[in-house]
């Protein structure tokens, strides 16, 4: 607490990524640091993600990389399908071949779970709690928790994702700043029926694709349906079976293993459904509440790069944090360092029309045709943007 010892104190809402990531900077520069989660554990299982560019270089500060490597996907190859089923393309992905230096992706549990293990000796960790209310003062920042407690800090950091609750109380409804780009996404384990290893399946339709990924051989695989839609269902939000009945609505095909899909979705307990859409915000602080990753600046899935931001973002916060006794220089200095890079990332999205996820027949006959002709998928069409900032020496 402010005022009981003369460690600067920091309270971190959300254990993910960002979350953790941002505790074990805070912590290695000598703050006193609390993270709260309102689940009760880390989130384990989970689809693929990517750790790109200047994200490899974070994680190799901190020691993880290899210990990353150890769990990367080596996934030998892509298989585009058509609407019944048929091969359009079977490509070797080979932008997710490492190398010294290379771009890493891993199982999003198994991320968590690392830099959870990084972390969990040296910073205290409340599960199974959430912010209630904030109270800035001009010595400290007041939290009162669900839990009932009450305590002070000299920081708040909202690390807690694109629905944020701690952006919510600080900064105003999500309204203000979620940029939806219409579609929306599910995902969720389920037996590997097709024997599929070490691979990915695409299946498209326009405005829809439903995808299986195995990350080994003889385990199950982790599916995905994504779709268009104009709005955001709103009443689906934190409604599982409405969640259940929109998704078996939007894919009624009888073709290739769309049944089998929808009725694993229907029976699976670990159903993740939410939007693509970004947080787009002129100001990533407000008082003595700073947000990082997701809930300041999620890129949406379809750029690949929320969790290279969130790493960055946690890194950069952290680091001008230690190097500026004032927590409103400290926070100005953060964003000058991040925005230029999350602008570049967030603009990968464009639209929300990509490649992999054509809107139009016209739009899929193209990607297609372009998918022919290839061996191999472009290795990552060498994205300046995932490499754009050179990160900061904090020591």
């Amino acid at each position: 607490m402010t005022g009981t010892h003369s460690k600067r104190s920091a309270l971190v809402s959300g254990a993910s990524i960002a979350g953790p990531a941002v505790a074990y900077w805070l912590h290695r520069y000598g703050f006193d640091v609390t993270v709260v989660e309102k689940a009760g554990a880390v989130r384990g299982g989970g689809y693929p993600i990517d750790i790109r560019g200047t994200a490899v270089e974070a994680v190799r500060r901190m020691g993880l990389l290899p210990e990353l490597r150890k769990v990367h996907v080596n996934t030998h190859r892509i298989t585009f399908l058509d609407a019944d089923g048929g091969t359009v393309a079977a490509l070797r992905p080979e932008s997710m071949a490492i190398g010294a230096d290379g771009d890493l992706e891993v199982r999003r549990g198994e991320l968590t779970q690392i830099l959870y293990d990084a972390v969990r000796h040296s910073v205290a960790f409340e599960f199974n709690d959430s912010i209630a209310a904030l109270n800035d003062r001009p010595d400290g920042i007041e939290v009162t928790f669900r839990s009932g407690a009450r305590r002070t800090f000299d920081v708040v950091i909202g690390a807690d994702g694109l629905h944020s609750h701690t952006r919510g109380l600080a900064l105003g409804p999500e309204e203000g700043f979620h940029h939806y780009l219409g579609a929306c996404f599910a995902g969720f384990t389920l037996p590997n029926h097709l024997g599929l290893t070490s691979e990915g399946v695409l299946w498209n339709v326009p405005g829809r694709s439903a995808a299986l990924y195995a990350v080994g051989s003889g385990q199950d695989v982790f599916g995905l349906l994504t779709f268009r839609r104009s709005d955001p269902p709103f009443d689906a939000f934190r409604n599982p079976g409405a969640q259940r009945e929109l998704l078996a609505a939007t894919f009624p095909d009888d073709r290739w293993e769309i049944p089998r899909i929808v009725a694993e979705m229907h029976a699976t307990d670990d159903l993740f459904f939410d939007v693509v859409s970004q947080i787009r915000m002129t100001r990533w602080s407000a008082g003595r509440v700073v947000l990082v990753g997701d809930a300041a600046y999620a890129p949406s899935f379809l750029t690949g790069q929320g969790t290279s931001l969130a790493l960055v973002g946690a890194y950069v916060l952290a680091g001008e944090l230690a190097a500026r006794a004032d927590h409103a220089e400290a926070f100005d200095a953060y964003e000058r360092v991040m925005r230029p890079f999350v602008t570049l990332n967030q603009a990968l999205a464009g639209d929300g029309d990509t490649e992999l996820f054509p809107a139009t027949e016209q739009a899929l006959q193209r990607r297609n045709t372009a998918l022919r002709t290839l061996s191999a998928l472009p290795a990552d069409r060498a994205h300046a943007e995932y490499s754009a900032l050179t990160l900061p020496d904090y020591r």
